[in-house]
């Protein structure tokens, strides 16, 4: 295995993410706005089913996956996120497996966002497109925020601090148009035969999960173990305030009969019925900008995922460097290429197939980082953990029940199809793992050799202690011991 220095590395940011960018990024990485979440009231039969769900969701999902993201990213500040958590648990080969299976989940995820743009811009009045065209469109979409994200994570956290209030700001006045149309009735309405089980849960699952895709942009944050905890709590609360709050003006304006309209784009169509053309025009607007969060951020996670693979000495060193044309803007230029393509080659599926497929990767995925935890509590209690869920062993072990429970729901939902597709890619990256340690073995490609004094990890394929984990991720950062604890 050939050894890259430090030197050789991307050259880091000049600067780091601070609090409100990271804010916005972690809101694009799980939300972007209520744009998407339209299909989980024609999925739950009218208005009830989805109110409640992201009234009782947020604290049994959202909150527990927020919570260990925010332990676990401040105790392992690397953008490696939990493939780190994952090898300090149960060592490089699970952890490999679950950064190839939830890189490919993000993929998909991103795959979505081009063409909800799209679908947003059909529902406004354009004519469809020719699917050669519409290929074009993906393409060239996919291109142009590719670029954003190549020219570095500070521009792109603030560009989604912008995106961020303009997406909003629609929902604004359409909440303040509908407040005298609502009928408070209206939120009780659920129709049993048309309750979509399969459809409901993904879309719930889709619109609340990837808390713990920010833990791989913690590399790149001033002051992780301050910064990560505040961005985490203050992105839940905004999340859940940008899905109920337009969730309940919308169902509460419009009668109980439209429930089979909310598809996706639907919301355009309420801005429309509640205060006129400009309305609809501002939302679909505001929905086409989401859709350029939500993309820069999942890209910005699965690259950055990459690249702290790579630093780990997981995958090749190429990945956390490009040899032909080096980034200058801090970015692991390779990984974004690799992302994009991905992308472009996926968008041709369905919506919902994606959800789909996307949901279950990401489920499995995260059994495994949500077991991590669990062991970590138990193998090394002391592990300074800069921020620590105020619960004990056993309390955190009652806390991870419920979002488990979920993931198996999802997972039991799933189609024969999506079992099979995602046994695929399970057995892909078992196949990948032992490729790449033959490679590394073999010397075919260069490996970055991980060095205790720098921020990477032991990457060589035997088990790793916490503690040496940790010590190789801090050795280079300022002493701390006077920040205590952030409660």
């Amino acid at each position: 295995m050939t050894g890259a220095t430090a030197d050789e590395r991307a050259p880091a940011p000049a600067r780091r993410l601070t609090v409100l960018p990271l804010v916005a990024l972690i809101f694009y990485d799980v939300s972007g706005g209520p744009f998407g979440i339209e299909d989980s009231v024609r999925a739950g039969g009218g208005a009830l089913l989805p109110i409640l769900g992201f009234l009782i969701l947020p604290v049994l999902w959202s909150l527990p996956e927020a919570l260990v993201t925010a332990e676990l990213a401040s105790a392992f500040p690397t953008n490696a996120g939990y493939v780190a958590w994952v090898s300090a648990a149960f060592g490089p080969a699970a952890a490999f497996l679950v950064g190839f299976t939830k890189w490919a989940s993000g993929t998909l995820d991103n795959a979505l966002y081009p063409v909800l743009f799209l679908d947003y811009l059909r529902s406004g009045g354009l004519a469809p497109l020719s699917p050669p065209l519409r290929s074009l469109a993906v393409v060239a979409l996919t291109a142009a925020l590719t670029y954003l994200n190549y020219r570095g994570l500070h521009l792109v956290g603030l560009s989604a601090l912008a995106l961020t209030a303009f997406s909003l700001s629609p929902f604004v006045a359409l909440t303040a148009l509908a407040v005298p149309k609502i009928r408070p009735s209206r939120w009780l309405a659920v129709d049993a035969r048309a309750v979509d089980p399969r459809g409901f849960f993904n879309s719930m699952f889709w619109n609340l999960n990837y808390w713990d895709k920010a833990s791989t942009l913690a590399g790149e944050v001033e002051e992780p173990r301050r910064t990560f905890p505040k961005a985490v709590f203050g992105a839940v609360a905004l999340v859940v305030g940008a899905y109920l709050v337009p969730l309940l003006a919308g169902t509460g304006a419009l009668p109980p009969e439209s429930a089979a309209e909310w598809t996706d784009g639907f919301f355009s169509e309420v801005g429309q019925r509640i205060g006129g053309p400009w309305l609809r025009v501002w939302i679909q607007a505001a929905a086409a900008m989401s859709n350029m969060g939500l993309f820069e951020a999942e890209m910005s996670s699965d690259s950055f995922q990459l690249l702290g693979m790579a630093e780990m000495g997981m995958i090749p060193a190429i990945f956390a460097q490009m040899l032909i044309i080096l980034s200058t803007h801090g970015t692991p230029t390779f990984s974004i290429l690799c992302s994009a393509t991905g992308v472009v080659v996926l968008s041709f599926m369905s919506f919902q197939e994606i959800i789909e497929f996307l949901n279950f990767l990401y489920g499995l995925g995260m059994l495994v980082v949500f077991a991590a935890f669990l062991k970590l509590r138990v193998k090394d209690p002391d592990l300074p953990r800069p921020y620590r869920i105020p619960v004990g062993t056993a309390g955190a072990a009652v806390m991870c029940v419920p979002p488990v429970a979920l993931i198996t729901i999802v997972m039991c939902l799933a189609s024969a199809r999506t079992v099979v597709v995602s046994a695929a890619v399970a057995v892909a990256g078992v196949a990948f793992y032992y490729g790449v340690e033959h490679a590394k073995r073999r010397e075919w490609v260069e490996f970055l050799a991980p060095v205790p004094q720098t921020d990477s990890l032991q990457g060589s394929t035997e088990a790793v202690d916490v503690e040496d984990v940790r010590a190789g991720l801090l050795a280079e950062e300022p002493a701390d011991e006077d920040l205590g604890k952030v409660e």
